[in-house]
């Protein structure tokens, strides 16, 4: 079985593929301090509750946009797993995309890893939109080379900003309004976050295609991209294992 991590700025996953299948996920909150330690109680008690063993894992992927976490997954993986990781971004782990960027350096582990998931389960030419702490829009060639994108900032990080710069504006849960003019405060800030987002995503998607006339697919994923379901004049098609699945490309690419 594979054990891929993949750890953003907010969340980290864990999931683990018998071969066939994902055949479980788990999430826990980003904390560059947890130890190898922590990271093996918490998993080992879940995989448990599955009837799964340390011992049915043969193989580790990371990918992380985090480096103060990577020591200790690292050492998560060859202490208590007895594997050694194969670490995206590592200069023996070949992803197999063209990055076609002045300074490739600068691309996030987590945007070449959708890049690798979209082409290999999407038509091409793709536009992937991962909303996560960051929302990107990064543009994808039929071929699979990334040519570059658009980030901004996440509706978690804008709702927080939006709390506490704001004395008397409450902390809200995301959802979609019935309309989209409020009549009290709440529901004016639902209204903006959600539609305000709605009209950022269908908007830069807009411009995009009128800069580039290419006729894109359009992949939403992230934490919060469900939410978009329906809503959103742009997206697609919605797939939440776009990034496992990308690392499950470059695991079986490097295997080889």
């Amino acid at each position: 079985m594979l054990l891929a991590i993949d750890s953003g700025n907010t969340n980290t996953l864990f999931a683990i593929h018998d071969g066939t299948s994902w055949v479980v996920e788990w999430r826990i909150e980003t904390n560059s301090a947890r130890t190898a330690d922590e990271y093996a109680v918490w998993l080992y008690q879940l995989m448990m509750m599955r009837d799964l063993k340390f011992s049915d894992l043969k193989s580790c992927i990371i990918s992380t946009v985090v480096p103060q976490s990577l020591f200790h997954m690292r050492n998560l993986s060859k202490r208590h797993l007895n594997i050694i990781p194969m670490v995206v971004g590592e200069d023996d782990v070949d992803i197999g995309v063209n990055v076609r960027l002045d300074n490739p350096k600068e691309v996030g582990a987590d945007r070449l890893v959708n890049a690798v998931g979209a082409h290999k389960h999407h038509k091409g030419p793709l536009i992937i939109i991962d909303s996560g702490t960051a929302t990107t829009f990064d543009v994808i060639s039929e071929d699979g080379d990334f040519e570059g994108g658009i980030i901004s900032p996440g509706i978690n990080l804008s709702l927080r900003a939006l709390h506490e710069a704001a004395a008397k504006l409450p902390r809200i849960a995301i959802q979609k309004p019935e309309k989209v003019i409020g009549r009290g405060t709440i529901e004016a800030m639902q209204s903006g976050i959600f539609w305000g987002y709605i009209s950022l995503i269908d908007g830069l998607v807009a411009r995009m295609r009128a800069e580039d006339n290419r006729d894109f697919t359009v992949v939403g994923t992230g934490g919060v991209a469900s939410l978009f379901e329906g809503a959103s004049e742009s997206i697609d098609v919605y797939d939440s294992k776009l990034t496992i699945n990308g690392l499950h490309e470059i695991w079986l690419r490097n295997i080889k």
